[in-house]
């Protein structure tokens, strides 16, 4: 087989699908009528031969990508794939083993009345190997922080069949948002793998086998063709979608002038329970503040890799730096992002119409290309420059699919201004709710406590990182993911629902997930981190069987990095 053709998939024959969304259906309930524990014993299942196939499904995807062996790019199929569906397996089997409804570690209500549970660390282990590191989930104002409905008001019926149109940038979002279905929305899934990154399909088949041979897991290869003919298919109840706002109205309004005209109409062609992830123009707000040497050179070092990793295809890059005009050490931080981009090596630019979408920002504004761009598809980091910050702006409202972010200022003499102003900006001004991230330095915080949590309040996103990486939230797994509550189908923006969810909180709103300002070692979504092939693989195989015997080889793994 040559290497081109290792990499892609048969599609499906549509006689095939039918007989694979009839095979679902006659086990839908089945599915039902299985017990947690049960259900907490496939999943159990699924981390055995998740370990087993890690390596292989890593291999495969920094394959699909064009990343060398032993690169960072192959450590982040480890940190971004496996390790985190091996810990989705694992929390979603131990809150099944506590019946549906596992154990908050906290929860409290905020002065008005609106209700935090806190999700993560959950005990010691959490604590040794995520050091200053929390997640609290904010529950929708008027509900109360219980835990999974499906398994306390467990509802009679015969279950149903749903579609899970894979994402085809990163190798983990495909399993997780069938994990999520079947164990949270009592579904049994055909999963139809994006031909972006179809040849990893095989690899999760094998991980997932147990759910397979169940009868409660196909699936599916192809494109426009075998999706249309499942989003469409009488048997199917729900419809799962990772990609595009353009993708999703295609699916639900239709293409063209057909979905301009039903969407007008309020007509979509599909009646179907739809959930959604459709990205964003992610936002990271510096808020000013007087911060050393070694504080700029890390922070910098965290927003370049926030663009870099995964070659800048993650639906929470970073796209925004949001700066404060008034802030002395604006230009210098600045100057050593782009340093570290420069330091950074590129990649190839694997996804489809990268260089169409560079072309569009690229001439949209002037910019600054840093790195090399020599290789077949190899696309350089780029700044955009000139980029305002009223609404209608093009780089605000449009989502850069490649390794683009750009540079804004708002007037803003200090942390006070700038704290009172800026979430208005990134609620009004910036497409999508998906993800936001801020820095801010812990003298700062304390001196403006009070209007920091309002801002935090306030901010109207899905997943709320501070001091990190968003991306730090999508791979613990006890956050949520997703978008903000109440976008409609026909203004969808970043989407509807959430994923994820490790301890099943029945109605959150957002996630908000908080580091120390700086960290040592060197965090693992760092581009720059040293070591991140090897901390990938011994993550994936400790969140197999966690266990204190285990620490120090991932502590020694972690330190080299």
């Amino acid at each position: 087989m040559s290497p081109s053709s290792s990499l892609t998939m048969p599609a499906t024959p549509i006689a095939d699908l039918d007989k694979k969304l009839e095979r679902l259906k006659s086990h839908a309930g089945a599915w039902v009528a299985l017990s947690a524990n049960d259900r907490a014993a496939l999943l159990r299942a699924c981390m055995k031969s998740t370990a087993v196939e890690a390596d292989a499904w890593a291999d495969k995807a920094r394959q699909v990508k064009g990343y060398a062996t032993d690169s960072n790019g192959h450590g982040e199929e480890y940190l971004g794939g496996t390790l985190a569906v091996m810990r989705n397996l694992r929390l979603f089997a131990e809150a099944l083993e506590a019946g549906g409804e596992p154990k908050l570690p906290k929860s409290w209500q905020r002065p008005d009345g609106q209700w935090i549970a806190q999700v993560f660390p959950q005990g010691a282990l959490d604590k040794a190997l995520f050091a200053g590191t929390t997640v609290d989930i904010w529950i929708e104002p008027g509900k109360e922080p219980t835990r999974c409905a499906t398994y306390r008001n467990k509802r009679q019926w015969d279950g149903g069949v749903s579609v899970v149109l894979g994402a085809g940038n990163q190798s983990s979002i495909p399993p997780m948002d069938v994990l999520y279905k079947l164990v949270v929305d009592d579904e049994v899934c055909i999963l139809k793998m994006n031909p972006v990154n179809e040849a990893i399909g095989p690899h999760i088949e094998r991980a997932l086998q147990p759910l397979v041979d169940a009868g409660f897991l196909e699936m599916a290869y192809g494109g426009i063709e075998q999706g249309k003919h499942l989003t469409d298919h009488e048997t199917v109840r729900s419809i799962h979608i990772t990609g595009s706002d353009r993708a999703h109205d295609a699916i639900i309004w239709g293409p063209g002038e057909e979905g301009a005209a039903n969407k007008a109409a309020g007509t979509p062609r599909l009646d179907k329970h739809i959930t959604s992830e459709l990205g964003c123009v992610s936002p990271v707000l510096i808020v000013p503040g007087q911060w050393s040497d070694a504080d700029l050179d890390f922070q910098a070092r965290q927003v370049a890799s926030m663009l870099a990793y995964n070659c800048g295809f993650n639906c929470n890059g970073s796209r925004l730096i949001v700066l404060a005009s008034g802030w002395s050490q604006g230009a210098k931080f600045k100057q050593l992002v782009y340093d570290k981009l420069a330091a950074t090596p590129t990649r190839k630019a694997y996804y489809p119409n990268a260089q169409a979408t560079w072309d569009r920002f690229t001439s949209e504004y002037k910019h600054t290309a840093l790195g090399s761009a020599d290789g077949d598809g190899v696309l350089p980091w780029t700044l955009l420059e000139g980029v305002g910050t009223e609404s209608g702006e093009f780089a605000l409202a449009n989502e850069p699919w490649a390794g683009i972010m750009s540079f804004i200022e708002i007037e803003a003499d200090d942390a006070a201004s700038y704290l009172k102003q800026v979430g208005a900006f990134a609620n009004d001004k910036c497409w999508g709710t998906l993800s936001i991230n801020l820095l801010i330095h812990p003298k700062t915080e304390k001196a403006h406590s009070a209007a920091f949590d309002q801002l935090i309040a306030g901010l109207r996103y899905g997943t709320i990182a501070i001091n990190c990486w968003s991306g730090l939230g999508y791979g613990i797994v006890n956050a949520t993911w997703g978008a903000f509550p109440g976008h409609p189908l026909d203004d969808i923006e970043s989407g509807q629902g959430v994923v994820h969810n490790g301890l099943l909180i029945d109605h959150p709103q957002k996630s908000v997930i908080r580091t120390p300002f700086r960290m040592n070692p060197t965090p693992a979504w760092f581009t720059d981190h040293k070591n991140n092939v090897a901390l990938g693989r011994v993550m994936t195989q400790f969140e197999s069987a966690p266990g204190w015997l285990k620490i120090p080889k991932v502590a020694l793994t972690a330190l080299k990095g």
